[in-house]
Protein backbone atom coordinates (compact mmCIF):
# COMPACT_ATOMS: atom_id res chain seq x y z
CA UNK A 1 0.00 0.00 0.00
CA UNK A 2 1.28 3.11 -0.70
CA UNK A 3 2.50 5.27 2.29
CA UNK A 4 1.00 8.37 1.09
CA UNK A 5 -2.09 10.19 -0.49
CA UNK A 6 -2.11 10.29 -4.09
CA UNK A 7 -2.77 13.94 -4.60
CA UNK A 8 -0.92 15.50 -1.58
CA UNK A 9 1.63 13.41 -1.38
CA UNK A 10 1.54 13.55 2.35
CA UNK A 11 2.48 10.38 4.06
CA UNK A 12 -0.39 8.93 6.03
CA UNK A 13 1.61 8.30 9.07
CA UNK A 14 1.80 11.93 10.48
CA UNK A 15 5.31 11.18 12.50
CA UNK A 16 7.01 10.16 9.24
CA UNK A 17 5.78 13.03 7.66
CA UNK A 18 7.25 15.38 9.91
CA UNK A 19 10.78 13.22 9.81
CA UNK A 20 10.16 13.83 6.31
CA UNK A 21 9.76 17.50 6.57
CA UNK A 22 12.58 18.05 9.15
CA UNK A 23 14.76 15.94 6.65
CA UNK A 24 13.89 18.08 3.32
CA UNK A 25 13.95 21.77 5.51
CA UNK A 26 17.65 22.09 4.57
CA UNK A 27 17.59 21.14 0.87
CA UNK A 28 14.04 23.64 0.49
CA UNK A 29 15.64 26.50 2.23
CA UNK A 30 18.41 26.59 -0.12
CA UNK A 31 16.23 26.25 -3.37
CA UNK A 32 13.73 28.80 -2.05
CA UNK A 33 16.15 31.13 -1.79
CA UNK A 34 17.89 30.70 -4.62
CA UNK A 35 14.57 30.51 -6.66
CA UNK A 36 13.57 33.81 -5.19
CA UNK A 37 16.68 35.52 -5.99
CA UNK A 38 16.32 34.05 -10.26
CA UNK A 39 12.49 34.78 -10.04
CA UNK A 40 12.99 38.60 -8.85
CA UNK A 41 16.16 38.81 -11.24
CA UNK A 42 13.57 37.34 -14.43
CA UNK A 43 11.11 39.64 -12.92
CA UNK A 44 13.14 42.93 -13.06
CA UNK A 45 14.27 41.96 -16.51
CA UNK A 46 10.73 40.84 -17.65
CA UNK A 47 9.60 44.67 -16.56
CA UNK A 48 12.23 46.05 -18.69
CA UNK A 49 9.44 45.65 -22.06
CA UNK A 50 7.62 48.10 -20.02
CA UNK A 51 9.70 50.76 -22.02
CA UNK A 52 7.93 49.02 -25.86
CA UNK A 53 4.90 47.44 -24.46
CA UNK A 54 3.62 50.09 -21.75
CA UNK A 55 2.09 53.13 -22.59
CA UNK A 56 4.20 56.67 -20.92
CA UNK A 57 1.29 57.20 -18.83
CA UNK A 58 0.79 53.58 -17.23
CA UNK A 59 4.56 53.08 -16.07
CA UNK A 60 4.22 54.61 -13.21
CA UNK A 61 1.27 52.69 -11.98
CA UNK A 62 2.77 49.50 -13.50
CA UNK A 63 6.12 50.02 -11.71
CA UNK A 64 3.94 51.10 -8.66
CA UNK A 65 2.53 47.44 -8.56
CA UNK A 66 5.66 45.61 -9.46
CA UNK A 67 7.61 47.04 -6.50
CA UNK A 68 5.05 46.14 -4.18
CA UNK A 69 4.96 42.68 -6.02
CA UNK A 70 9.13 42.32 -5.25
CA UNK A 71 7.82 43.30 -1.58
CA UNK A 72 6.68 39.62 -0.84
CA UNK A 73 9.61 37.46 -1.91
CA UNK A 74 12.18 39.58 -0.30
CA UNK A 75 10.23 39.52 2.87
CA UNK A 76 10.05 36.04 2.09
CA UNK A 77 13.93 35.74 1.93
CA UNK A 78 14.60 37.39 4.97
CA UNK A 79 11.99 35.41 6.80
CA UNK A 80 13.62 32.66 5.85
CA UNK A 81 16.75 33.25 8.19
CA UNK A 82 14.74 33.62 11.30
CA UNK A 83 13.32 30.57 13.09
CA UNK A 84 10.03 30.91 12.14
CA UNK A 85 10.35 30.43 8.61
CA UNK A 86 10.50 26.46 9.21
CA UNK A 87 7.06 26.46 10.60
CA UNK A 88 5.82 28.81 7.15
CA UNK A 89 8.07 27.09 4.83
CA UNK A 90 5.50 26.41 1.89
CA UNK A 91 3.36 28.93 2.58
CA UNK A 92 5.49 31.43 2.41
CA UNK A 93 7.41 30.07 -0.85
CA UNK A 94 3.64 29.65 -2.79
CA UNK A 95 3.05 32.97 -1.65
CA UNK A 96 6.23 34.83 -3.93
CA UNK A 97 4.65 32.72 -6.35
CA UNK A 98 1.25 34.29 -5.94
CA UNK A 99 2.47 37.40 -5.71
CA UNK A 100 4.08 37.27 -9.08
CA UNK A 101 0.70 35.98 -10.58
CA UNK A 102 -1.58 38.20 -9.00
CA UNK A 103 0.65 41.55 -10.10
CA UNK A 104 1.18 40.68 -13.80
CA UNK A 105 -3.24 40.51 -13.98
CA UNK A 106 -3.02 43.68 -12.14
CA UNK A 107 -0.89 44.74 -15.14
CA UNK A 108 -2.67 42.93 -17.82
CA UNK A 109 -6.03 44.74 -16.47
CA UNK A 110 -4.31 48.02 -17.67
CA UNK A 111 -2.36 47.66 -20.92
CA UNK A 112 -4.64 47.95 -23.70
CA UNK A 113 -5.48 45.03 -25.75
CA UNK A 114 -2.78 45.09 -28.50
CA UNK A 115 -0.14 44.66 -25.55
CA UNK A 116 -1.77 41.78 -23.61
CA UNK A 117 -1.09 39.22 -25.71
CA UNK A 118 2.70 40.27 -25.83
CA UNK A 119 2.95 40.29 -22.16
CA UNK A 120 0.82 37.36 -21.70
CA UNK A 121 3.78 35.03 -21.52
CA UNK A 122 5.12 36.88 -18.37
CA UNK A 123 1.77 35.08 -16.85
CA UNK A 124 3.09 31.53 -17.79
CA UNK A 125 6.58 32.06 -16.37
CA UNK A 126 5.23 32.77 -12.68
CA UNK A 127 3.24 29.66 -13.03
CA UNK A 128 6.28 27.65 -14.12
CA UNK A 129 8.01 29.86 -11.62
CA UNK A 130 5.83 28.68 -8.97
CA UNK A 131 5.56 24.71 -9.65
CA UNK A 132 9.76 24.47 -10.78
CA UNK A 133 11.92 27.09 -9.35
CA UNK A 134 11.19 28.14 -5.56
CA UNK A 135 10.77 24.59 -3.73
CA UNK A 136 7.54 24.19 -2.78
CA UNK A 137 5.40 21.17 -2.65
CA UNK A 138 3.61 19.85 -5.17
CA UNK A 139 -0.29 20.83 -3.02
CA UNK A 140 0.50 24.65 -2.82
CA UNK A 141 1.64 25.21 -5.69
CA UNK A 142 -0.82 23.44 -7.09
CA UNK A 143 -3.25 25.55 -4.67
CA UNK A 144 -1.56 28.86 -5.96
CA UNK A 145 -1.63 27.90 -9.67
CA UNK A 146 -4.63 27.06 -9.69
CA UNK A 147 -5.78 29.86 -7.85
CA UNK A 148 -4.41 32.37 -10.38
CA UNK A 149 -6.60 30.44 -13.69
CA UNK A 150 -9.69 30.95 -11.89
CA UNK A 151 -8.77 34.78 -10.65
CA UNK A 152 -7.52 35.43 -14.73
CA UNK A 153 -10.99 34.36 -15.69
CA UNK A 154 -12.85 35.93 -12.86
CA UNK A 155 -10.78 39.40 -13.12
CA UNK A 156 -9.97 39.65 -16.54
CA UNK A 157 -12.52 37.37 -18.29
CA UNK A 158 -15.71 38.57 -16.81
CA UNK A 159 -14.22 41.98 -14.81
CA UNK A 160 -12.75 43.25 -17.99
CA UNK A 161 -14.52 41.68 -21.07
CA UNK A 162 -11.73 40.26 -21.92
CA UNK A 163 -12.87 38.57 -25.57
CA UNK A 164 -13.94 34.63 -25.66
CA UNK A 165 -11.67 33.68 -28.34
CA UNK A 166 -8.42 35.92 -26.27
CA UNK A 167 -9.45 34.20 -22.96
CA UNK A 168 -9.84 30.98 -24.40
CA UNK A 169 -6.50 30.67 -26.09
CA UNK A 170 -4.79 32.44 -22.88
CA UNK A 171 -6.84 29.72 -20.83
CA UNK A 172 -5.32 27.15 -22.97
CA UNK A 173 -2.00 27.62 -22.53
CA UNK A 174 -2.29 28.62 -18.82
CA UNK A 175 -3.49 25.06 -18.41
CA UNK A 176 -1.30 23.48 -20.47
CA UNK A 177 1.47 25.07 -18.40
CA UNK A 178 -0.57 23.85 -15.36
CA UNK A 179 -0.46 20.15 -16.62
CA UNK A 180 3.46 20.60 -17.68
CA UNK A 181 4.34 22.22 -14.66
CA UNK A 182 2.35 20.88 -11.87
CA UNK A 183 3.32 17.18 -13.44
CA UNK A 184 7.07 17.72 -13.07
CA UNK A 185 6.02 19.23 -9.64
CA UNK A 186 4.44 16.35 -8.68
CA UNK A 187 6.93 13.89 -10.20
CA UNK A 188 9.66 15.44 -8.62
CA UNK A 189 8.08 15.53 -5.31
CA UNK A 190 7.11 11.70 -5.42
CA UNK A 191 10.63 10.59 -6.67
CA UNK A 192 12.16 12.84 -3.36
CA UNK A 193 9.90 10.99 -0.94
CA UNK A 194 10.16 7.45 -2.47
CA UNK A 195 14.07 8.53 -1.83
CA UNK A 196 13.65 9.50 1.88
CA UNK A 197 12.19 6.57 2.30
CA UNK A 198 14.65 4.01 1.02
CA UNK A 199 17.18 6.24 2.31
CA UNK A 200 15.97 5.53 5.57
CA UNK A 201 15.26 1.95 4.89
CA UNK A 202 18.86 1.71 3.62
CA UNK A 203 19.67 3.66 6.98
CA UNK A 204 18.07 1.31 9.31
CA UNK A 205 19.89 -2.11 7.73
CA UNK A 206 23.05 -0.12 8.33
CA UNK A 207 21.71 0.49 11.77
CA UNK A 208 21.20 -2.98 12.53
CA UNK A 209 24.07 -4.33 10.52
CA UNK A 210 26.16 -1.86 12.74
CA UNK A 211 24.28 -2.92 16.32
CA UNK A 212 24.76 -6.46 15.17
CA UNK A 213 28.44 -6.36 14.36
CA UNK A 214 28.89 -4.67 18.01
CA UNK A 215 26.95 -7.45 20.10
CA UNK A 216 27.57 -11.16 20.60
CA UNK A 217 25.00 -12.86 18.46
CA UNK A 218 23.93 -15.97 20.76
CA UNK A 219 23.53 -13.53 24.12
CA UNK A 220 22.82 -10.43 22.57
CA UNK A 221 25.87 -8.16 24.83
CA UNK A 222 27.81 -6.24 23.92
CA UNK A 223 30.98 -7.56 22.36
CA UNK A 224 34.71 -7.06 22.61
CA UNK A 225 34.85 -4.05 20.38
CA UNK A 226 32.00 -2.48 21.61
CA UNK A 227 33.52 -3.22 25.13
CA UNK A 228 36.70 -1.30 24.22
CA UNK A 229 34.58 1.83 22.94
CA UNK A 230 32.27 1.74 26.60
CA UNK A 231 35.61 1.06 28.87
CA UNK A 232 37.67 4.03 26.20
CA UNK A 233 34.70 6.10 27.42
CA UNK A 234 34.60 5.57 30.84
CA UNK A 235 38.10 5.81 31.28
CA UNK A 236 37.82 9.22 29.43
CA UNK A 237 34.62 10.57 31.92
CA UNK A 238 36.60 9.59 34.67
CA UNK A 239 39.83 11.49 33.53
CA UNK A 240 36.92 14.62 33.11
CA UNK A 241 35.15 14.64 36.41
CA UNK A 242 37.20 11.91 38.43
CA UNK A 243 34.56 9.53 38.64
CA UNK A 244 35.57 6.00 39.51
CA UNK A 245 34.55 2.84 38.03
CA UNK A 246 34.81 -0.77 38.38
CA UNK A 247 35.42 -3.40 35.95
CA UNK A 248 34.40 -6.99 36.21
CA UNK A 249 35.98 -10.26 34.87
CA UNK A 250 33.68 -13.08 35.11
CA UNK A 251 34.65 -16.64 33.92
CA UNK A 252 32.45 -19.46 33.99
CA UNK A 253 33.79 -22.65 36.04
CA UNK A 254 32.68 -26.14 34.55
CA UNK A 255 31.13 -24.90 32.00
CA UNK A 256 33.23 -27.12 29.51
CA UNK A 257 31.78 -29.93 30.78
CA UNK A 258 28.63 -28.99 29.66
CA UNK A 259 29.30 -28.60 25.87
CA UNK A 260 31.26 -31.73 26.48
CA UNK A 261 28.21 -34.05 27.89
CA UNK A 262 25.31 -32.85 27.20
CA UNK A 263 26.40 -30.84 23.87
CA UNK A 264 26.22 -27.31 22.83
CA UNK A 265 22.88 -26.73 22.98
CA UNK A 266 22.48 -26.79 26.40
CA UNK A 267 25.95 -24.80 26.44
CA UNK A 268 24.16 -21.95 24.54
CA UNK A 269 21.32 -22.49 27.07
CA UNK A 270 23.86 -21.73 29.95
CA UNK A 271 25.14 -18.97 28.30
CA UNK A 272 21.96 -17.42 27.32
CA UNK A 273 20.72 -17.62 31.16
CA UNK A 274 24.09 -15.99 32.31
CA UNK A 275 23.76 -13.16 30.12
CA UNK A 276 20.19 -12.30 31.15
CA UNK A 277 21.49 -12.56 34.95
CA UNK A 278 24.24 -10.04 34.74
CA UNK A 279 22.14 -8.14 32.58
CA UNK A 280 19.47 -7.84 35.07
CA UNK A 281 21.91 -7.14 38.13
CA UNK A 282 22.81 -4.30 36.10
CA UNK A 283 22.11 -0.53 35.93
CA UNK A 284 20.84 0.66 32.42
CA UNK A 285 23.69 2.68 31.94
CA UNK A 286 26.36 0.00 32.75
CA UNK A 287 27.96 -2.75 30.55
CA UNK A 288 27.51 -6.15 30.30
CA UNK A 289 29.84 -7.63 27.17
CA UNK A 290 30.52 -11.46 26.04
CA UNK A 291 34.40 -11.44 25.25
CA UNK A 292 34.31 -15.29 23.79
CA UNK A 293 33.25 -18.62 25.30
CA UNK A 294 32.61 -18.55 28.60
CA UNK A 295 33.60 -15.11 29.48
CA UNK A 296 31.90 -11.90 30.28
CA UNK A 297 32.80 -8.59 31.25
CA UNK A 298 30.73 -6.13 33.43
CA UNK A 299 31.60 -2.17 33.19
CA UNK A 300 29.92 -0.82 36.74
CA UNK A 301 30.21 3.33 35.91
CA UNK A 302 30.32 5.38 39.27
CA UNK A 303 31.22 2.64 41.26
CA UNK A 304 34.62 3.33 43.27
CA UNK A 305 34.16 1.63 46.86
CA UNK A 306 36.28 -1.36 46.98
CA UNK A 307 33.41 -2.73 49.69
CA UNK A 308 31.02 -1.96 47.30
CA UNK A 309 32.94 -3.69 44.16
CA UNK A 310 33.48 -6.96 46.19
CA UNK A 311 29.95 -7.09 47.39
CA UNK A 312 28.29 -6.39 43.65
CA UNK A 313 30.61 -9.57 42.52
CA UNK A 314 29.75 -11.89 45.45
CA UNK A 315 26.52 -11.36 43.87
CA UNK A 316 27.84 -12.21 40.55
CA UNK A 317 28.71 -15.25 42.25
CA UNK A 318 25.97 -15.95 43.99
CA UNK A 319 23.62 -15.51 40.82
CA UNK A 320 24.94 -17.72 38.64
CA UNK A 321 26.11 -20.40 41.73
CA UNK A 322 22.25 -21.62 40.93
CA UNK A 323 21.32 -21.28 36.83
CA UNK A 324 17.90 -22.69 36.17
CA UNK A 325 18.87 -24.25 32.43
CA UNK A 326 17.40 -28.05 32.77
CA UNK A 327 20.92 -29.51 33.58
CA UNK A 328 22.27 -31.70 36.39
CA UNK A 329 23.06 -30.68 39.33
CA UNK A 330 26.67 -31.63 39.26
CA UNK A 331 27.20 -29.99 35.79
CA UNK A 332 25.92 -26.38 37.12
CA UNK A 333 28.69 -24.33 36.59
CA UNK A 334 30.16 -21.60 39.09
CA UNK A 335 31.68 -18.00 38.47
CA UNK A 336 35.05 -16.55 39.02
CA UNK A 337 34.94 -12.75 39.45
CA UNK A 338 38.57 -10.89 39.33
CA UNK A 339 37.69 -6.54 39.92
CA UNK A 340 39.99 -4.01 38.66
CA UNK A 341 38.93 -0.57 39.39
CA UNK A 342 39.84 2.50 37.70
CA UNK A 343 41.12 5.39 36.64
CA UNK A 344 44.80 4.31 37.71
CA UNK A 345 48.26 5.84 37.03
CA UNK A 346 48.53 4.95 33.34
CA UNK A 347 44.97 3.04 33.00
CA UNK A 348 44.29 2.48 29.31
CA UNK A 349 41.71 0.16 27.75
CA UNK A 350 43.97 -2.94 27.27
CA UNK A 351 45.61 -2.74 30.49
CA UNK A 352 42.33 -2.82 32.30
CA UNK A 353 40.46 -5.73 30.50
CA UNK A 354 44.12 -7.86 31.44
CA UNK A 355 44.26 -6.73 35.46
CA UNK A 356 40.60 -7.88 35.61
CA UNK A 357 41.25 -10.92 33.68
CA UNK A 358 44.57 -11.80 36.30
CA UNK A 359 42.33 -10.50 38.96
CA UNK A 360 39.67 -13.42 38.04
CA UNK A 361 42.89 -16.09 37.95
CA UNK A 362 43.85 -15.42 41.28
CA UNK A 363 40.52 -15.54 42.35
CA UNK A 364 39.88 -19.20 40.81
CA UNK A 365 43.65 -19.95 42.14
CA UNK A 366 42.26 -19.04 45.75
CA UNK A 367 38.98 -21.15 45.13
CA UNK A 368 41.03 -24.17 44.13
CA UNK A 369 43.08 -24.04 46.58
CA UNK A 370 40.03 -24.13 49.15
CA UNK A 371 38.98 -27.22 47.63
CA UNK A 372 36.37 -26.22 45.29
CA UNK A 373 35.53 -29.26 43.31
CA UNK A 374 33.67 -27.33 40.39
CA UNK A 375 36.14 -24.91 39.93
CA UNK A 376 37.98 -25.50 36.39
Amino acid sequence: MTPFHPLTLSFKDAALEAEYARHVYPRTLQQGRAGIAVGCAIYLLYASLDLWLTPAELRGNVWAIRLTALGVPLLVAIVSYTRWFRELVHFALASAGASAGLSLMAIFAMLPLDKLSLTFPGQLLAIFFTYNLVGVRFVYALTVCVGMLVVYNLYLGYGHDLPAPLLLTHDFFMISANLVGGAACYMTEYQRRQLFLQERELEAQRDNHRLRSLHDRLTGLANRELLQDRLAQALHQSTRDRSRHTAFFIDLDGFKAINDRLGHNHGDAVLREVAWRLTSAMRDGDTVARLGGDEFFVIAHGLGSSDEARRLADRFESLLDDLECGIPADLKPSASVGICQFPYDGANVDDVIRRADHAMYENKRARKATGDDTVS
